[in-house]
């Protein structure tokens, strides 16, 4: 079938974007659903750090690719062997997917699945196959989802099932931002009630943790970014602190305050911030991805004599299948307040004016509806 997708053909390009314009919407063919794959037609996809840093060049990818990974949909066709899911299901879209066979997803750490790993990496589906194609031949998956998109061939293992009741818009939100930033409070940090916390970085995935940390019932709450705005709606989410990053000594005065700090900017200079803003014997967690080549210099006798832990969370160390229900639950209680993250909607023509609105830092999460 022809379905319309925005495709990055080369990164690195120049902002503005809205003048540079990396992403295209372009007619592609789309293959049916192989075996254990499932056609979903988009209804909303979110805008992440995660495609702009495709579209930046900080995280290569191969190219052609098909972007959008954090979305909401219905399932339309299923492929052979499709177990757990019919036709008609809302669905959101998990950008990695896990395999259920490797020993990593056996230990209950699909996160960490090296297939899903190998096939994110070489922008094919988890079967390895490309679905997707134009005149010149295949064009890429990014992280197995291309949801900026009409409709997308996913793998059932990159989907979850949920209420139709729940509004596709607020649904698309829990396969990325929610996932890892609610998951890497409650799951990597596993905050206890009443610990204090920082967040350093206040996107979309650093509030949806800081509301992890708040619905976790942990005490003083220190949020700490650059902009202002995303400050007065951290304190506004529960923050009991805000930190202009940029003030020095407001942040000097909270060194070695906070038993867990996480990282949520993606930036080595806010991994070390949130490093000094740890106590002695506190946790270090960092979800956030600079590019490949960023490395941390850091006091191996810090962290030795101090019995400093720094830890690593990727998709907020979730099993979707598990995590996404219980957050739609909190969601639903209103301990996890997700609507709040959403600062706009678009149509797909907006795309490149929207990446520069991220890439500036004035939204948090945009939405394009399809």
């Amino acid at each position: 079938m022809r379905i319309t997708a925005a495709v990055l053909r080369k990164m690195g390009e120049p902002q503005p974007y809205a003048q540079s314009r990396p992403l295209a919407l372009e007619e592609l063919d789309s293959a049916p659903p192989g075996p254990g794959e499932a056609l979903v037609r988009i209804a909303a996809a979110g805008l992440c750090h995660s495609d702009l840093s495709v579209i930046n060049g900080d995280r290569p990818r191969p190219l052609p690719m098909a972007l959008g990974h954090e979305a909401a949909g219905v399932i339309e066709t299923l492929g052979d062997g499709v177990t757990g899911l019919a036709v008609g299901d809302h669905v959101i879209m998990v950008f990695m997917p896990s395999c259920g066979a490797c020993s990593y997803c056996g230990a209950g750490r699909p996160a960490l699945c090296e297939p899903g790993a190998a096939a994110n990496g070489s922008g094919t589906l988890l079967s390895g196959a490309l679905r997707l194609s134009d005149a010149e031949g295949p064009v890429h998956h990014h992280l197995g989802c291309s949801a900026f998109a009409t409709h997308a061939v996913v793998s059932e293992r990159s989907l979850v099932r949920v209420d139709k009741d729940l509004p596709l818009e607020e649904a698309a939100l829990f396969g990325c931002a929610v996932l890892t930033g609610v998951g890497a409070a409650v799951n990597t940090a596993a905050i206890a009630p009443g610990q204090s916390v920082a967040v350093v970085g206040l996107g979309g995935v650093g509030l949806a943790a800081l509301m992890g940390v708040k619905a976790a019932g942990a005490g003083r709450i220190i949020a700490v970014d650059l902009s202002h705005e995303k400050l007065a709606l951290a304190a506004e989410l529960g923050a009991t602190d805000c930190l202009n990053g940029a003030d020095s000594d407001a942040v000097a005065a909270f060194a070695g305050s906070v038993e867990v700090a996480l990282e949520m900017a993606g930036s080595i200079a806010a991994l070390e911030l949130a490093f000094s803003l740890t106590k002695r014997g506190g946790t270090t967690v960092t979800a956030g991805l600079p590019p490949p080549s960023a490395t941390l210099p850091l006091s191996v006798v810090r962290l030795v004599a101090e019995e400093r832990t720094l830890r690593g969370s990727y998709i907020g160390s979730c099993v979707p299948q598990r995590d996404v229900p219980r957050f739609i639950q909190w969601y639903r209680e209103g301990r996890l307040p997700v609507d709040r993250l959403v600062s706009g909607h678009l149509q797909p023509d907006e795309l490149n004016e929207a990446f520069d609105r991220l890439a500036a830092g004035t939204a948090i999460r945009q939405i394009v509806r399809f």
